[in-house]
């Protein structure tokens, strides 16, 4: 009881004291692996594909009012034309979200980039890139405090924080989802680690109050 008193006092002073939460990074790592279930890629007639894997970076601002997201994705069609299947082809892609989200269970749209819904438009951020050569693409967009699918990036703070939102790229074959990855938080600057999560939702909510 003790130490949780101390990170909540901790966390007060930083509030009135510090501007050291510049902003949080968060990464993710996706694969099929960590859909749910699982995915295994396959061409139409049923022949193995390759894995589709990739890696996306968010930067929440220190005024917690906009994130910024660059993701990369391979051996998902972003054009429909980089390879002659149709399976691996991407159809849509979002940020999913809620308190109980975790690799054994799936959770709603919160925020959608790329198809439907999307959200990305007050104002339109994102770019999407397919590679010049190989299959895949980039995407850079921005997640900005009117935006969301039902919601608000103010609401969903505490799922993001808290490591219960995911990035999910769908595909022809997987509807549902064909890679995915937890949004995590980069431990920089190093207060962050020192109060915990609990703490920095804490901030979180005082700081959208503000």
């Amino acid at each position: 009881m003790r130490r949780f008193a101390s990170i909540i006092a901790a966390a007060c002073l930083l509030l009135v004291t510090a501007p050291c939460f510049s902003e949080i990074i968060f990464t993710a790592n996706m694969n099929n692996a960590s859909e749910f279930p699982a995915t295994v890629p396959t061409l139409v007639g049923g022949a193995p594909r390759p894995a589709s894997f990739g890696t996306a970076t968010f930067v929440l601002n220190d005024a917690m009012t906009a994130m910024t997201m660059t993701a990369s994705v391979s051996n998902i069609d972003f054009t429909g034309n980089q390879t002659a299947d149709t399976n691996d082809n991407l159809t849509i892609a979002h940020i999913h979200a809620s308190p109980t989200a975790s690799l054994t269970t799936t959770a709603g749209v919160v925020w959608g980039f790329i198809g439907t819904p999307f959200n990305d438009n007050n104002p339109q951020d994102v770019v999407v890139t397919p590679f010049v050569s190989g299959v895949g693409g980039t995407v850079t967009a921005k997640w900005d405090a009117p935006e969301g699918n039902n919601t608000t990036l103010t609401a969903q703070l505490n799922n993001i924080l808290t490591g219960h939102a995911y990035i999910n790229f769908h595909t022809t074959q997987f509807g549902g989802g064909e890679i995915r990855g937890f949004l995590t938080a980069v431990p920089e600057p190093s207060s962050l680690a020192a109060l915990g999560f609990g703490a920095v939702a804490l901030l979180a909510r005082r700081r959208a109050k503000r």
